[in-house]
């Protein structure tokens, strides 16, 4: 049960409630309704929109990847279109989906990529736009 000033887990959230929850702007979460074609908020009489428990942990997912993790947004987009495409190829009756780089813990990092090799490449880069 949800405490006084509070709603409860399941209740729909407004904009300026779920703006203020993630310290994000309003004009920032209706510019990602424009790039996540999955971000669908309700939308009642004079286009107020109410966010359901789905379409919150969506935006804070996005959130996440965007101000916490680093993703442009061409990569949520490329990694929301992944996601989908594999739960719509995946049967029913099957276990978990195999683990995404993006969820994997923070202390482990994704096969295959060499941050020495990264940095050596990154500080190349800076060296030749110097000159």
């Amino acid at each position: 049960m949800a405490t006084a000033g509070q709603k409860d887990p399941g209740a729909l959230l407004t904009i300026g409630e779920l703006s203020h929850e993630l310290g994000v702007a309003q004009h920032i979460l209706r510019y990602w309704e424009t790039r996540f074609p999955q971000l669908k908020p309700m939308q009642r009489a004079g286009n107020r929109r109410y966010y359901r428990p789905a379409d919150v942990e969506l935006v804070r997912r996005i959130n996440r990847l965007l101000n916490q993790e680093g993703y442009t947004v061409r990569g949520v987009q490329k990694l929301l279109r992944d996601r989908d495409t594999a739960q719509a190829a995946a049967p029913i009756d099957e276990g978990p989906a195999p683990q995404r780089v993006s969820e994997m813990p923070e202390h482990e990092e994704p096969i295959g990529v060499d941050v020495f090799r990264l940095i050596a490449l990154r500080n190349r880069l800076a060296d030749a736009l110097e000159r």
